[in-house]
């Protein structure tokens, strides 16, 4: 019987991991018991801080708009309702960024927005 050995498979894996595990401190880049360890944890919080940035961004968003509109005279809340009211679909992130780059167009929103509270 011919002995059959693992062998190319085995550092075609192995390779594969530290490949992955380029630029991790220590010797968590190139042990391979510490770097599985490692890209297991590093692929975990990649998973949950890709869900985590949406909601940061979200809150930035929110955040900029609140200011915004505090500077025209309304709070937050009021001038999504009012948002709501008149039928406007335009998301947060599109009013943040019109409220840093064009200050006038969005006091115009803001404006249709109050019509819409009184109404």
């Amino acid at each position: 019987m011919v002995r059959i050995t693992n062998a190319v498979s085995a550092r075609r894996r192995t390779k594969k991991l530290l490949k992955r595990c380029k630029g991790f401190y220590g010797d968590r880049k190139n042990h391979l018991k510490l770097s599985k360890d490692a890209l297991m944890s590093a692929l975990a919080f990649n998973y949950l801080h890709r869900k985590q940035r949406k909601r940061d961004f979200r809150r930035l968003w929110t955040i900029r708009i609140g200011v915004a509109a505090k500077i025209n005279g309304i709070s937050y809340s009021m001038f999504i309702h009012g948002l709501k009211r008149i039928g406007c679909s335009i998301n947060r992130k599109i009013l943040s960024d019109l409220a840093i780059r064009d200050p006038e167009a969005f006091a115009a929103v803001v404006g249709k927005a109050k019509q819409g509270l009184a109404a």
